[in-house]
């Protein structure tokens, strides 16, 4: 690995201590992340994390409150539930976040429920994809299974394309949340066979803006390419775990107010 600059060590300096001060259980408690912790299933977990972050956009208290209403929906094993899943069970289900409604529920449920008659895990339908490399081609792979039912176009849009320059933040935060290794017990780590070196870190205003401020993006969207840019920049950091710096650039921005 090459030598850092000087400025590059104090800005490595600078996220290992945020990491250190927000990868941390405490965290749990003001994170989307804290519904699949109320499971301790593997498959129970996968199935509430896709869900929490496809609708992790919005107020975090009111994404907290929905992943609330969504485990009731679901109750206390939420594979079995799209295991058994009929659309018949919508007559009982309300449901709304933002412009997911309903429609886009049912379709996430038999989207899951097709993918678990032919896998055993999750995993497996983020397998490689020869489009794109790494955790972008993953993301296509996924796509491309729960695409192959029948579905209205709305639907979509709340399964992001990194082909189409997405940064696919929420895809990239249920990868972080299932791949990562946590000492500190956050992320789940429990999908073994997809490398946490290659997970791109979840893009968001917070983390986009603290990246522009240490001059760690140029670009100025927050799209697959500005990604792209900031992971070469992290990886150089972390060749092992590099989306551990997604707690210290969040917690800069969110808690810190440190681009403002």
């Amino acid at each position: 690995m090459e030598s850092l600059s000087e400025t590059d060590l104090a800005i490595k300096e600078l996220l290992e201590a945020k990491v250190q001060e927000f990868n941390a259980k405490e965290f749990i408690v003001t994170d989307p992340i804290q519904i699949p912790h109320h499971y301790t299933n593997s498959r129970d977990i996968e199935v509430i994390a896709l869900l929490m972050a496809t609708i992790a956009w919005g107020n975090r208290t009111m994404i907290i409150r929905n992943g609330e209403a969504l485990m009731k929906i679901m109750g206390d094993s939420p594979h079995d539930f799209v295991l058994n899943y009929n659309p018949s069970h919508l007559d009982q289900i309300s449901f709304v976040h933002r412009t997911f409604n309903i429609i886009d529920l049912d379709f996430f449920f038999r989207g899951l429920n097709y993918i678990y008659q032919e896998s055993n895990s999750l995993e497996e339908a983020f397998s490689s994809n020869s489009k794109m490399q790494g955790a972008g081609g993953r993301i296509l792979s996924f796509r491309e299974r729960l695409f192959a039912i029948e579905h209205e176009s709305r639907s979509e849009k709340h399964v992001s394309n990194p082909l189409k320059n997405s940064s696919a933040k929420r895809l990239n935060m249920f990868l972080r949340w299932m791949v990562r290794k946590d000492k500190n017990g956050v992320d789940f780590g429990i999908w073994k066979s997809i490398s946490s070196s290659e997970l791109m870190l979840p893009l968001d205003i917070h983390t986009g803006r603290v990246a522009r401020k240490l001059g760690l993006i140029s670009r100025k969207q927050n799209d697959w390419k500005a990604l792209e840019e900031l992971m070469i920049r992290l990886r150089t950091f972390d060749p092992v775990d590099p989306v551990k710096y997604d707690f210290a650039l969040f917690g800069l921005g969110a808690f810190d107010n440190f681009a403002k």
